[in-house]
């Protein structure tokens, strides 16, 4: 996998190597090159596992911040605590929101 600079998978870089390989893969095809067709084969399995990596991260992320939110918006509502349960309110819905768009289909 070529993950980013910090070691952290991305999806973006995950779709550019799957796409690449399904073309390095396709000339491979068209002129017989066994190379070429195992290579992209290849750069687009790791280019899957890649996405697949950063999509469940997202997804964990998401998660430590709508449980995080929560606590947080009933801690403050029971304390009167107003802002500390907006506060929770919304890291909750940015939790939500992260796993939404990384669920995996």
């Amino acid at each position: 996998m070529s993950y980013n600079n910090n070691g952290e998978p991305n999806k973006t870089t995950g779709q550019y190597h799957s796409m690449k390989g399904n073309v390095v893969e396709t000339v491979g095809n068209l002129t017989g090159a066994q190379s070429w067709q195992q290579s992209g084969k290849e750069e687009h399995a790791q280019g899957e596992a890649e996405y697949k990596a950063a999509q469940a991260k997202g997804y964990a992320e998401g998660t430590i911040d709508r449980l995080g939110g929560k606590k947080d918006a009933v801690v403050g509502a029971v304390t009167g605590d107003r802002q500390q349960e907006a506060s929770g309110n919304i890291r909750q819905d940015k939790g939500e929101a992260q796993q939404e768009i990384n669920k995996s289909a």
